[in-house]
Formats: C-alpha cells, sequence, structure tokens
C-alpha cells in the first residue's frame, strides 16, 4: 500500500466520521453538511479506496462491478414488480434515474456492503471461508449485518420522502418482506465476494483495517440521539453497535 492511497484513505474516512456525526447532532447543531447525496458520494469513495488498499484495485472493482450490478439488477425488477422488497417506488431526490432507480442506489449499496462484510469478517474471525459452508455461513452473517443497517435507515429515508412503500408495512411502515429482499441480496452478492476477495486483508494492519467497522458502529451510534422514530435509538444499539462492538475487539485482539 503506497502513502498515497493511505493518505486519502485516512483524509476520507475523517470526512465520513465527520458527515456520520454531523447528521447525528442535527438535533442540538447545525453542522455543515452535504445531503444525502453528497454524503453517499463521499461514503463511498471511502468504500472503494479503503478495499483497494486492502485488496488490490482489481479485487475491489471486480467486487464494486457485482455489488453494482446485482444491486441494480434487483432494484430495477423490485420496483416493476414489487416481488423482491414489496411494492415500492423512488422520488427524485436521489438524483438522476437508470430505468426506475437512481444512478445513485448501487453506489450505496456498495457504501454500506463492504463495511458490513468488514464487520462479519471479524465477528467469524477463524472461520474458514475456502469451504463452501464457511463461505456460506460468513456471506449469510454479513447479509445479516447489512440488513440490520437497513433496520435503521429505511424508516426515517422513506419518511423523508426519498422513496415511498406503497402500501406501507409492519415495522414503521416499511414491509417485512423489504428485510428478506435485502438478505436475499446480500448473501449472494457476498457469495461472490467471498470468491473474489480470499485474501483481501492480507495488506491490512489492525489500525487502518478497523476504520470500515469503526464507520459502521459509528453510524448506529449517531442513530441513538434523538429521531423521529424515537424507538430506532433502542433498535440501533441491538442491530448495529452490538455487532460492530464484537468486531472491534476481534480486531484488537487480533495477534496474528
Amino acid at each position: 500500500m503506497s502513502r498515497a492511497l493511505a493518505g486519502v484513505t485516512w483524509m476520507l474516512f475523517a470526512a465520513v466520521l465527520y458527515l456520520i456525526l454531523a447528521g447525528g447532532l442535527r438535533h442540538w447543531v447545525t453542522l455543515p453538511s452535504l445531503g444525502n447525496i453528497g454524503f453517499t458520494l463521499v461514503f463511498v469513495l471511502f468504500a472503494v479506496v479503503h478495499c483497494a488498499a486492502c485488496a488490490g484495485w482489481k479485487r475491489m472493482g471486480l467486487f464494486f462491478a457485482l455489488t453494482a450490478v446485482v444491486s441494480y439488477l434487483l432494484e430495477e425488477i423490485g420496483v416493476r414488480t414489487g416481488w423482491i422488497y414489496g411494492p415500492y417506488h423512488y422520488s427524485d431526490m436521489l438524483g438522476l434515474k437508470l430505468g426506475h432507480v437512481p444512478v445513485l442506489i448501487p453506489l450505496a449499496w456498495f457504501m454500506m456492503i463492504y463495511p458490513s462484510w468488514v464487520v462479519a469478517r471479524a465477528v467469524l474471525k477463524g472461520v474458514e471461508a475456502h469451504s463452501v459452508g464457511g463461505l456460506a455461513a460468513l456471506a449469510l452473517v454479513a447479509a445479516m449485518v447489512m440488513t440490520a443497517w437497513d433496520t435503521v435507515m429505511d424508516p426515517g429515508m422513506a419518511a423523508a420522502g426519498n422513496w415511498t412503500w406503497e402500501q406501507g408495512g409492519e415495522y414503521f411502515g416499511v414491509p417485512f418482506q423489504n428485510y428478506f429482499g435485502w438478505i436475499l441480496t446480500t448473501f449472494w452478492i457476498y457469495m461472490g465476494a467471498g470468491l473474489l476477495l480470499e485474501k483481501w486483508a492480507a495488506k491490512a494492519k489492525n489500525s487502518f483495517a478497523v476504520m470500515p467497522v469503526v464507520v459502521y458502529g459509528v453510524y448506529g451510534l449517531s442513530y441513538t440521539t434523538p429521531r423521529h422514530i424515537a424507538e430506532l435509538q433502542l433498535i440501533a444499539v441491538f442491530t448495529m453497535v452490538m455487532p460492530a462492538l464484537v468486531a472491534l475487539i476481534q480486531m484488537v485482539h487480533d495477534k496474528e
């Protein structure tokens, strides 16, 4: 890893943390921010650069392409049919669309897919992903970690008008089907990622490798501040903060 790449990654890491904190603290203080689109783009850049630093540009490119293509296709099918996530449609708040899906959405999937993958790998440290069973276990846990993120994100984003659940839903207006759809989508992406990134962490030391886990955990903590849906403050602790804490403990005590 070059010093330049490491430096850019650290700067993007700091920028993402700032933007997360700016959003979390808005109940008490208004800090300069970039809105949903700007936040997503900065976060995606961090995920791309960190993944490249740890796994190399080729593996990162394959991981990114796999995520973008699979997520876009399933989102497009989902919007058109309602089969995968439930009946929904996107507003114009997230920018230019390709078909029925904003271009930003496949990028946002990678923004979430990558840190969730790092968290899951740390939680399952010692589980070999070389076998089909080990890889399936890793993919399932990573899919659950990723979907946990959506349990705290989706209700607020939908309530803000970024997308609309046409028939509402049982979970703060979101249908349960959405979360099964997320697990299904991410499971298959992670199965592919397990093959592409088998040795992804070989170049990363703990101080650097831990960044995505910190970002995931801080994002969860940001939801413990006052929210329009107050219940999400508690839900975030057990869905996001807990796996991030376990992952951090595993990485800090990793003596390999």
